[in-house]
């Protein structure tokens, strides 16, 4: 009898994980506890942009197919994986939830469920995890999209019963999670002129201090509402950590004697909540980093952690960075071209952080676009020096890259003419000669060819009839630059697929890059990790990832034989 009674605790234990009803930490410890985080960015929140909606079309207009709106592929465990080994310890996953909710704000049983899994992969490994509303707040884009959720008096008053009925189907159905759940209130929410930094800065007329008020006002009562409504549905959510963000997410700052950016942090209320100490605020940031202004940025970060400690923490709350990275960002400008000052500026973010008592969760890269499926690192040094940064130069991250794995692309047409970038970055002709592509099979003729982009609406042509094929850009045709190369399908039968092993640019010296498929339109890429078993010759270099038996034991320095390596099979001899 003893020994049942002892092994029943041991089989259970994975299904309670999730559910403790134990006393949960205080804000303030959940925040140290997350040590350094990562936004699972474009996923979940992803949303198409429809023109002009009015309330009778908006709600409810996609499906799960939304995930893929915008270049990601569907997230896998592994993905979440791979960040927890990295050393990441939380994980903010943003939603978009009025396109999955119907016109009286019931939101799709199939859409909460996916939420619920993505959740579940984060909590698996140990991480913690954010769930917030978020394009449902944010800049209306004229003929593109239009939020619902403002900051605005009359827009409270209005929309109060759905934004409550929206939290309270959320925080029902997850109610009896732990503590490594938390949920944010709203993501960037703006007035009625979409004005960024303070409340009617967008104004045609200017700043207007009635107007910014109520906007400040409209802040605090949807912060009320929404710890509220949570605690309200009791279980573990009442005294779940929850967060609340400043008007726009705004970081406060300067210009020159305008000191109207501060209005953010200094209007924000802590709300009155039936439990202490478990409420959080958030802000983002987005400094203007250029090649030239490095040391004005870091004294920048520098002040902007010391007035959020001083405004914001005295409040009564610790305070998370939940997005953060440059203006350039979306670009790539920084980390291309920059790359350098970028790393220090990430490093002197985090470690400003860090030393206020502040958790950062970085938008979005590190594992960005096709690779996720893999999954893989494609600014492996970003997410190195972000760990490091936070954990301290000794620490070792776990960072695996394309190098490491074997990998090709299964492309999907839907349309006829539609296309997959084999290359969409700008490549000089002075640089890069040619392209090569394999595929898994050779090509019916007249199926695919490859179009490649010049100056100035020039395009070069190529068909494929062969398995693998070689061509050289042409310079009387393309000009001096070429802007993107695809792989085009031409007949109108669709859908069609096609498997690509490789696609290798070409340098005029001979040497050649990988490139990484990707959609452009009328398709879908997927990153399909292959298996086989690599030959490796060790050398001292060699031994700074972990090798481990088939049995899963580390080895430290391995004897011939058959090992995985960051992933796959290796033959050390």
């Amino acid at each position: 009898m003893k020994k049942i009674v002892l092994l029943v605790p041991l089989l259970i234990i994975p299904f309670v994980l999730w559910a403790q009803s134990t006393s949960f930490e205080t804000a303030t410890q959940a925040v140290q506890n997350m040590k350094v985080g990562w936004n699972l960015g474009n996923t979940l929140e992803a949303h198409k942009k429809k023109p002009n909606p009015d309330l009778s079309t908006y709600w409810g207009q996609e499906g799960l197919e939304s995930e893929n709106n915008w270049g990601q592929s569907n997230t896998k465990p592994e993905l979440l994986k791979m960040m927890k080994e990295a050393g990441f310890g939380a994980i903010r996953v943003p939603v978009t939830w009025y396109n999955h909710m119907d016109a009286e704000g019931n939101v799709d049983s199939k859409w909460m469920a996916r939420v619920k899994e993505i959740v579940g992969y984060v909590l698996d490994q140990g991480m913690y995890c954010i769930v917030n509303v978020h394009h449902d707040t944010g800049a209306d884009e004229t003929g593109e999209h239009i939020s619902w959720i403002k900051a605005e008096g009359a827009n409270f008053n209005k929309n109060k019963a759905r934004f409550e009925k929206l939290w309270k189907q959320i925080a029902t159905e997850f109610k009896d999670y732990d503590q490594k759940l938390l949920f944010e209130s709203y993501n960037e929410m703006l007035d009625k002129y979409s004005s960024w930094n303070y409340a009617t800065s967008n104004r045609a007329g200017g700043y207007l201090e009635s107007e910014a008020k109520d906007a400040y006002d409209a802040i605090n009562n949807y912060a009320q509402s929404f710890v509220n409504v949570v605690r309200e549905t009791g279980g573990n959510n009442a005294q779940r950590n929850l967060v609340v963000n400043t008007y726009g997410a705004c970081s406060g700052g300067k210009w020159g004697s305008n000191e109207l950016p501060m209005e953010p942090l200094r209007q924000m209320k802590l709300p009155t909540d039936v439990t202490s100490n478990h409420l959080i605020f958030q802000i983002h940031s987005y400094p203007g980093l250029k090649s030239n202004n490095l040391a004005s940025i870091k004294s920048q970060v520098t002040t902007m952690m010391s007035d959020l400690k001083n405004i914001l923490t005295s409040k009564g709350a610790p305070v998370i960075i939940g997005e953060w990275g440059t203006i350039n960002d979306d670009s790539d400008v920084n980390y291309n071209d920059n790359k350098t000052n970028y790393l220090e500026f990430c490093n002197h973010f985090v470690t400003e952080a860090k030393d206020n008592g502040m958790c950062t969760f970085y938008w979005m890269g590190l594992s960005d676009g096709p690779v996720r499926s893999l999954p893989v690192f494609n600014q492996p040094d970003l997410a190195e020096c972000i760990l490091k940064a936070y954990y301290g130069s000794y620490y070792s991250p776990i960072i695996p890259t394309l190098n490491d794995v074997e990998y090709d692309f299964s492309v999907s047409y839907t349309k006829q003419w539609a296309e997959a970038n084999l290359s969409n970055s700008t490549l000089s002709l002075s640089q890069y000669k040619g392209i090569r592509i394999e595929l898994a099979e050779k090509s019916v003729s007249g199926n695919l060819q490859l179009k490649v982009y010049g100056e100035g609406g020039k395009e070069q042509y190529n068909s494929l009839t062969e398995a693998t094929t070689t061509i050289n850009f042409n310079k009387s045709t393309l000009g001096s630059t070429v802007s993107r190369i695809t792989l085009q399908y031409c007949k109108a039968t669709v859908p069609y697929q096609v498997r690509v092993k490789s696609a290798m640019l070409i340098k005029t010296d001979g040497t050649e890059t990988k490139t990484i498929l990707s959609t452009f339109w009328g398709c879908s890429v997927e990153l399909n990790k292959t298996s086989g078993i690599n030959t490796l010759t060790l050398h001292p270099t060699n031994l700074d990832n972990y090798f481990y038996t088939l049995d899963g034991r580390r080895i430290v320095r391995p004897k011939k034989g058959i090992y995985i390596r960051n992933g796959k099979k290796v033959v050390v001899k």
